[in-house]
């Protein structure tokens, strides 16, 4: 073994090494000098817009006394500005980081809701992606409505897993406006074309419900006419139950 060629190659190494460390370090601002010039907030963008502004987000942390702008960039806490956005009910993800040149950064990514429901009980609310029910806010949105017998407990175990399934086709999702809930906690759908009310029962089996009723309004409808029937129900399979006008 060459232990001369080794040894120079490990001096070749440390220094190496001590060099990037030297320019690191050097390099670094001084965060108890360097003020904060600029703070760049990013509202990841989804099919709802709306629920969050800039603004509402400056003004937050206004709020909480955590804007960084301004202050030495030594006594604003990342963490801590990620902790207070995380926390409001129309935020899903946060992360704030600082740059050496003086930005503070914020990344958001806001709940997305995807119906609205308007209960017999007077309740009035949104319910996520994720079936999780979001306070009523001062924005509109073009959401699914669903009223009715609706508790939240059903919302979020029942009508949110109806409601994805309807946003993942993209038929249903023109096709279908309204969703009401009946005291046995089946469903009926008000839809955007046809004047008639399709039931599809007890919310299980929803995508061989909706396959059946699509190729109803395909071979059927399309045929008899859209406003032939006042109820369309495809609530037991391999059948179809229309009630005419």
């Amino acid at each position: 073994m060459n232990w001369k060629k080794a040894i120079i190659v490990a001096l070749d190494v440390v220094i190496g090494v001590y060099l990037v460390l030297a320019v690191t370090a050097f390099n670094k601002p001084d965060d108890a000098t360097m003020v904060c010039n600029e703070v760049r907030i990013n509202i990841e963008k989804t099919s709802f817009d709306g629920f969050l502004k800039q603004d509402d987000i400056r003004q937050l942390l206004r709020q909480k006394d955590l804007y960084p702008l301004g202050r030495p960039m030594g006594e604003v806490s990342a963490r801590r500005i990620e902790e207070t956005l995380r926390a409001n009910a129309l935020i899903e993800y946060a992360e704030c980081y600082k740059t050496q040149t003086g930005h503070v950064c914020i990344d958001l990514r806001q709940r997305v809701p995807v119906v609205r429901v308007m209960a017999d009980s007077g309740a009035d609310y949104y319910v996520d992606s994720h079936g999780k029910i979001m306070p009523p806010a001062q924005y509109t949105c073009d959401v699914i409505i669903a009223t009715g017998h609706i508790s939240k407990p059903y919302a979020e175990r029942h009508l949110s897993k109806v409601v994805n399934i309807i946003l993942a086709d993209k038929f249903w999702k023109n096709q279908v406006v309204q969703l009401n809930v009946l005291p046995d906690g089946s469903m009926e759908i008000v839809p955007r074309v046809g004047e008639h009310i399709a039931y599809i029962g007890q919310p299980k089996g929803v995508e061989r419900k909706l396959d059946r009723l699509l190729k109803f309004y395909r071979y059927g409808l399309s045929q008899a006419g859209w406003n032939k029937y006042s109820r369309v129900s495809v609530e037991f399979d391999n059948q179809i139950i229309c009630k005419r006008r």
